[in-house]
């Protein structure tokens, strides 16, 4: 096998991993983490455990805050800023340009 039908091989079989780092999918906690959202497409689950739809962008997720969170009624919006870091560009439940990142996972 040639160097060149390795590389394309290695690049078949880490690309799928690597597009899934790309996205926005995922669960996010807050830098003291006392909140945490979970999106999966247009489902999150809210700071506030609320299930519920938003806009979804494979980098970027908005939604509107359900009425019994703070800050209901109002649009949250968060970006994709690299494979563990969000950021929150408005949001009525964090502050505003608050960077999360992805929850280390739950071991028991």
């Amino acid at each position: 096998m040639n160097k060149l039908s390795a590389a394309i091989i290695a690049l078949g079989v880490l690309a799928p991993g690597m597009a899934l780092a790309d996205s926005i999918d995922g669960d996010w906690c807050s830098p003291d983490n006392k909140l945490r959202v979970s999106i999966q497409g247009p489902d999150i689950v809210t700071p506030g455990g609320h299930r519920i739809k938003g806009d979804y962008d494979r980098h970027a997720f908005s939604y509107v805050v359900p009425a019994s969170e703070p800050g209901a009624g109002k649009k949250a919006e968060m970006v994709l800023r690299g494979e563990y870091a969000m950021q929150f560009l408005a949001g009525p439940v964090v502050p505003t340009d608050q960077m999360w990142r992805r929850c280390s996972k739950e071991t028991s």
